[in-house]
C-alpha cells in the first residue's frame, strides 16, 4: 500500500511513536540523576507499559544505556537508570577561524570525544582549499569516532561572518570571503556523515552564535540569558535571550567588532572606522603590547600575552587594559539595550580574562544606567577557545535527542 493511501490512523500512530520517542529522550537527557522507567511514566504521564517499548526501542538504537542502580533502603530491588549512550549517533563540529581549522565530535551525553585543531593563517588560501583541508581532517576525526562506536550523522559548521539561511557565507571580511557557497563546496567532496531523516548533513552559521549554544547548554546550566563574546581576529557576539539564540530579522546579529569606539578611529577591513575589533581584536592587542604577530605562532600568542601579563609588563598590561576599556564601552551599549546582566568573555578571551574583566567592569560601571543596583557578572566562558566548535558538534547531537525517530529508522 502507498503511503498517499494509508489509513489516516497508521499515520497518527507512527506520529505518535515519534513523540512518544523524542518525549522519553528528552526527559532522560534533562534528568539530573539516571531515571528509571517508572521515575520517566511518573515524570511523561505514559502508562509503564509505553514507556517500556519505548525504552527498549532506544536500547537497542543505541541512543540509551543503562546505569548501575543508585543506592537505595527499604525492600525490593533498586531499578536500573538510563543515561544517553556513548555510542551510537554524534554530532561533528567544524570551524573555520582566520588563523586555525578546528574538529570536533560530540557524542549524545554532550561529551567532547575529540578535538583537532590545525593552526595556519587561512587568509591567503582560497575557500575551497581551505574546506578541502576541513574535510580531510574531519575525515580523521570520523574515523578515530568510528573506532569507539561513533557514527556521525549531521555537521555544523562556524565561520567568522554572516551567514544565509542557505549556508552562504555572505561576508567574513577578515577572511577575505564574500558570497562563498560553503555547502556547494563540501559538496564537491565524499560525505562526511551519515544521512539520518530529521538531521540535516551540513549547517552553516556564524561561529559566535554557535559558541554562545556551546555556552548555554554546558553542565553545570548557567544563566539563560547572556552575552557571550568570542574574541580572536575578529570579534563576534552570540546573544541569547530566555535559553534562546537571538539572530535578528536575517540571521546577522551580534556584530559587536564592528561597533565604533572611536568613530573616527582606524580604518577596519568591513569599510568603517573605528570598530572595536582595531582596539581589541588579538591582533589588536599583540600589536599594543609590543609583540610581532608574524614572530609568534598563532596557538601561543594568547599565550604569550598571558605569561607576559602575569610577569608584570608594562605594555603587556597597558594593551590588556586599554582593550579592555574598548570592549567595555561596547558592551556597555549591549548591556543598556538588552538589559542583560551576564556578559561571557570566550575564544582568545577566556585566557585573557583575569586583565580584561576590571576595565571592561569599570567601563560598565560608569555607562550602564542600572549598574549601581544590578550588578553585571563579567567571566570567561567554561569553554574557552573550543566553544565554537563544541557548539557546533552538540547543536547536532541535541537534534537527534529531539528527533531520535530518524536514527531509529536508519538503524532498522
Amino acid at each position: 500500500m502507498s503511503l498517499t493511501h494509508a489509513p489516516a490512523g497508521a499515520v497518527r500512530q507512527g506520529s505518535l511513536r515519534e513523540l512518544n520517542l523524542a518525549l522519553v529522550l528528552g526527559r532522560i537527557a534533562a534528568a539530573d540523576r539516571p531515571p528509571s522507567r517508572a521515575d520517566l511514566a511518573t515524570a511523561t504521564g505514559l502508562t509503564r507499559a509505553t514507556v517500556s517499548a519505548v525504552v527498549e526501542d532506544l536500547l537497542a538504537g543505541r541512543l540509551v544505556s543503562e546505569s548501575d542502580p543508585a543506592p537505595r533502603s527499604g525492600a525490593g530491588r533498586p531499578a536500573r537508570g538510563l543515561v544517553l549512550a556513548d555510542q551510537g549517533p554524534a554530532g561533528l563540529g567544524l570551524e573555520v577561524n582566520v588563523d586555525y581549522l578546528a574538529v570536533c565530535v560530540v557524542d549524545l551525553a554532550g561529551q567532547v570525544r575529540h578535538r583537532i585543531v590545525h593552526r595556519a593563517d587561512l587568509r591567503p588560501v582560497a575557500p575551497a582549499d581551505a574546506l578541502a583541508r576541513l574535510v580531510e581532517i574531519a575525515g580523521d576525526a570520523r574515523d578515530e569516532a568510528a573506532r569507539e562506536g561513533l557514527t556521525l550523522v549531521g555537521a555544523a559548521l562556524a565561520v567568522p561572518g554572516l551567514v544565509d539561511d542557505a549556508g552562504l557565507v555572505r561576508l567574513a571580511p577578515n577572511l577575505g570571503w564574500r558570497d562563498v557557497p560553503v555547502p556547494a563546496l563540501l559538496a564537491e567532496h565524499p560525505p562526511l556523515v551519515e544521512q539520518v531523516p530529521g538531521v540535516p548533513p551540513l549547517v552553516v552559521d556564524n561561529e559566535a552564535n554557535l559558541a554562545a549554544l556551546g555556552e548555554l547548554h554546558s553542565r553545570p546550566p548557567g544563566p539563560s540569558s547572556f552575552l557571550h563574546i568570542s574574541g580572536e581576529v575578529g570579534i563576534g557576539a552570540g546573544i541569547v535571550l530566555d535559553g534562546a539564540l537571538f539572530r535578528g530579522v536575517r540571521g546577522w546579529s551580534g556584530e559587536i567588532g564592528h561597533l565604533p569606539v572611536h568613530p573616527e578611529g582606524r580604518p577596519c577591513r568591513c569599510g568603517g572606522q573605528g570598530c572595536l575589533e582595531q582596539y581589541a581584536g588579538q591582533e589588536a592587542i599583540v600589536t599594543a603590547a609590543g609583540l610581532a604577530r608574524a614572530e609568534l605562532p598563532a596557538d601561543t600568542a594568547t599565550a604569550r600575552l598571558a605569561e607576559l601579563a602575569e610577569a608584570g609588563d608594562p605594555d603587556a598590561l597597558r594593551a590588556l587594559h586599554d582593550a579592555g576599556t574598548a570592549l567595555g564601552v561596547a558592551v556597555a551599549g549591549v548591556v543598556n539595550l538588552l538589559d542583560l546582566d551576564t556578559v561571557v568573555l570566550g575564544g582568545g578571551y577566556a585566557a585573557l580574562a583575569p586583565w580584561l574583566c576590571p576595565p571592561v567592569l569599570a567601563e560598565i560601571a560608569s555607562r550602564v544606567l542600572t549598574a549601581a543596583w544590578s550588578p553585571v557578572t563579567v567571566r570567561p566562558s567554561r569553554l574557552g577557545a573550543e566553544a565554537a566548535a563544541v557548539g557546533a558538534a552538540g547543536s547536532v547531537a541535541r537534534r537527534i535527542v529531539a528527533q531520535p525517530a530518524g536514527w531509529l529508522a536508519r538503524s532498522n
